[in-house]
């Protein structure tokens, strides 16, 4: 039997008291208090709602590296990303890294791979592969129902996903950017229980009203706490915190699930309040075997220095230490494991002239991002350019390319995108939401042509090009994951984020916001399989010229 001791934290009736636990065979077998005086408090470990690893270019054993230093003693991960790649082969092997894992990873069965019928991805995720991962009780839900229409028009592939999540007593996790009315609705009387995308708070308290939870997000790429933040008081019971997508370096400055609760509390929110939020309100609505600081529950918590920096000196999960301060976690050892059959990687190099693209009008449709948003909206351009357009640097109109990398016979779809900032050069990446084709930016088509060739090479990464060089993180699991751990990943990273920036680049996390242009499933200007795609309308507008 093994005692801790400290300052308790007991969010199930609001006190903090000096204590001991007691701990056999991964269990609390009993907790008493103490005349004891401590300096440190223990805690419940925190809980990322939804994330997606591979969106980390992590494995789950590196990423859980990286978070337990930051207190989330578990996930819930939608595989969806390597599923998009490697289909139902990926999704194993997400499972089976994860036991090598520091944290307790919990699986969602992916719903939309493809993304949506306008997607082109590597494998696909059917109904027959649902019922057939649902059934080894391996899952905690079914992941993020994407396909809007396909709910709301009674699709005969998402009715009986959905079906097959309730005979399996799975939760269903939406994902409805700016869904409401009786769309709404439907959506949820459907059987979908949460959403990630909220971008506003009217948007979030009719999904709650509808009967939903939402989850906060503060991710990479989507940062909605400040948006959302005032639910924390008056829906406290009907939120839970997530990071959907957040990379390596960022969780290294800035923390993970307790970056949320720090800001959360430096707003006022209370603490006890708040830390349910971030650990009981998960467990509770995915039933997920994760303690709480209670008898005969599983021995699960951390050690925290104090209430306010929330610093991890320890933490257990089952009732083993699994993480101590001043550890090494970033060893120099990698694994052996040959990643070369995880991956699917099929097209060849390109030549310069498939990037071409006509100026055809006055009015020019442009992709414009917003940094810290993956929502885009509309814009438009005058020209009088001549046959081949590729580049306005002083309005900030670069070229965006778009490339399947499973089939041979396509090339590329090109456009306009504007927020990025670049005034040389070109980037590129095989992360693409969500089937993880090629995106390129670039201020001219021989800079874009070198970066994608690159990216055809080495079978998957990120690759910068600027007048100082052309630089790569390669990424050779499915060509969206590392096979090296989160230190080295995160300073690869942010030496070609900085790269970016030096060449102007004013986004935040540039990488990021770039492989969200192909999300069609967001609003409300994309470019996928054939060029750019309305997403009020569902539909790509190429179509309208054919």
């Amino acid at each position: 039997m093994e005692i801790i001791e400290g300052n308790i934290i007991d969010v199930h009736t609001n006190q903090i008291y000096p204590g001991k636990i007691f701990v056999s065979n991964g269990k609390i077998l009993k907790i008493e208090k103490s005349n004891q005086i401590y300096s440190t408090f223990i805690s419940p470990g925190f809980i990322d709602a939804h994330v997606h690893i591979e969106s980390s270019m992590l494995t789950p054993e590196h990423f859980s590296d990286l978070i337990i230093s930051k207190g989330t003693l578990a996930i819930v991960n939608d595989p969806h990303e390597i599923a998009n790649v490697m289909g139902e082969r990926g999704v194993r092997f997400m499972i089976d890294n994860s036991r090598k894992a520091r944290v307790k990873c919990f699986f969602g069965i992916p719903s939309c791979v493809p993304a949506t019928p306008f997607d082109s991805a590597g494998e696909i995720i059917s109904t027959e592969m649902t019922e057939r991962l649902a059934a080894t009780k391996e899952f905690v839900c079914l992941s993020e129902m994407m396909d809007i229409p396909g709910v709301l028009n009674e699709s005969p592939e998402v009715v009986q996903k959905i079906k097959i999540a309730k005979k399996y007593h799975l939760k269903i996790d939406g994902h409805a950017p700016l869904l409401s009315g009786e769309a709404l609705k439907k959506y949820v009387q459907a059987g979908i229980s949460t959403d990630h995308e909220c971008s506003n708070l009217d948007e979030a308290l009719e999904k709650i009203d509808a009967g939903m939870k939402i989850l906060i997000r503060e991710g990479s790429a989507a940062k909605n706490y400040n948006a959302l933040k005032s639910l924390i008081a008056s829906h406290p019971d009907s939120v839970m915190f997530c990071t959907d997508d957040a990379h390596p370096d960022e969780i290294i400055r800035n923390g993970h699930i307790d970056y949320l609760v720090r800001s959360a509390l430096k707003d006022g929110f209370d603490l006890f309040t708040v830390l349910r939020i971030a650990s009981l309100n998960p467990v509770k609505h995915y039933n997920l075997s994760v303690g709480t600081i209670q008898v005969g529950e599983n021995a699960d918590f951390i050690r925290i220095r104090n209430l306010e920096s929330f610093e991890v000196l320890e933490a257990y999960k089952d009732g083993r230490k699994v993480y101590e301060k001043g550890e090494n976690l970033s060893p120099v050892i990698q694994d052996t494991t040959d990643f070369s059959e995880l991956n699917r990687f099929f097209q060849h190099k390109i030549d310069v002239s498939y990037l071409r693209k006509e100026v055809v009008s006055k009015q020019n449709l442009c992709i414009e991002v917003t940094d810290g948003e993956i929502i885009t909206s509309k814009s438009f351009f005058d020209s009088d350019s001549g046959s081949n357009f590729e580049s306005d640097i002083d309005r900030d109109i670069l070229k965006i390319v778009y490339l399947n990398r499973y089939s041979l016979d396509k090339k590329p779809q090109v456009s306009w995108i504007k927020g990025i900032g670049l005034k040389e050069g070109a980037f590129a990446t095989s992360i693409a939401h969500d089937s993880h084709n090629i995106l390129a930016v670039g201020c001219s088509d021989s800079d874009i042509q070198e970066v994608i060739n690159r990216l055809i090479e080495n079978k998957g990464g990120l690759v910068v090009k600027n007048a100082s060089g052309l630089y790569m993180l390669e990424l050779p699991i499915g060509g969206i994951m590392s096979d090296k751990n989160a230190w080295e990943v995160a300073e690869r990273y942010e030496f070609l984020t900085m790269e970016l920036k030096n060449t102007g680049c004013r986004l935040t996390s540039p990488f990021m916001t770039l492989a969200f242009m192909s999300l069609i499933v967001i609003p409300e200007l994309k470019i996928g399989e054939k060029g750019l795609f309305d997403f009020k309308s569902f539909r790509f507008l190429e179509e309208d010229k054919e």
